[in-house]
């Protein structure tokens, strides 16, 4: 069966410009009744900028059962074609745009508890705390642990389940394609996402550390306020500054002025003059 039969169900290619114009209306026509998607935007070419964004993504390109589809999928996230990616534990939903609006699930494995205590034991007192490990703060032998191939935290493709509405019923379409790059850049913001994917406490990566930083006390090439904000998407409620309570004030004897001085010795004067003419 040639390419164009097998395929003839398919719908026209349509345009960039038009795939943005039918996302946007249909993300107009979802608010309108209470839903608001959570699209993935990318500016310029580079999908992911962060730690766990780029590893993310260069363990999706190290699995040579998807580097055929995976090309097509860059050009579709680039281009806005992911108006929606959700995660949740186990499962990634997305709406993507393409000749017509394509709903795609994937589904994660959770990770098998004895690799996940063998990963702990690995890293254990190596990080120092939650905030370190979520920006990827960490030396080269933890980030060389944690997303190692075989036994680190990303899934392997055997651990991966995809499904498409689309009529291509390849293993992986461009759509999924997308929606995986669209993980990576998801993971810049919310890094936290990876470890609601493989059933996973980040927490447990400290636990057996001798020392955990004290989140109010950052050290030496620390994290503002500010930071920790964005990190966790909550508002820092601002301290008041104390007001410094004024030391009471010493009372000193005043010195007697010159003239006080000169009027005392010259009364002085005038007693001794009047007891000699007595």
């Amino acid at each position: 069966m040639g390419y164009r039969s097998r395929y003839s169900q398919w719908q026209p290619y349509v345009s960039v410009a038009e795939r943005k114009r039918k996302a946007e209306k249909h993300a107009q026509s979802l608010k309108k009744k209470g839903t608001t998607l959570q699209p993935i935007a990318i500016e310029g070419r580079t999908i992911a900028k962060t730690f766990w964004g780029k590893a993310w993504c260069e363990n999706l390109e190290s699995y040579s059962d998807y580097e055929n589809r995976l090309p097509r999928g860059r050009t579709y996230v680039r281009n806005g074609s992911v108006i929606d990616l959700q995660i949740e534990k186990g499962t990634i939903k997305a709406q993507v745009m393409g000749s017509s609006l394509y709903h795609v699930e994937i589904c994660i494995q959770p990770m098998e508890l004895d690799k996940w205590q063998q990963l702990v034991k690995t890293c254990g007192g190596k990080i120092d705390s939650v905030i370190e490990l979520l920006q990827g703060k960490f030396s080269k032998a933890v980030m060389e642990i944690l997303t190692e191939n075989e036994n680190g935290l990303f899934p392997k493709p055997k651990e991966i389940k995809m499904s498409c509405s689309c009529p291509d019923h390849a293993g992986m379409c461009k759509h999924i394609a997308a929606t995986l790059y669209g993980v990576g850049a998801l993971l810049d913001g919310k890094p936290e996402n990876l470890f609601v994917l493989r059933h996973v406490e980040p927490t447990d990566l400290i636990a057996s550390a001798e020392t955990i930083s004290p989140l109010s006390q950052p050290q030496e090439g620390g994290i503002e306020e500010s930071e920790l904000a964005s990190i966790f998407g909550i508002e820092m409620e601002a301290q008041p500054t104390p007001k410094k309570t004024p030391s009471p004030k010493k009372k000193t004897a005043k010195k007697p002025t010159t003239r006080n001085t000169k009027r005392t010795s010259d009364v002085t004067a005038t007693k001794s003059v009047n007891k000699k003419r007595r």
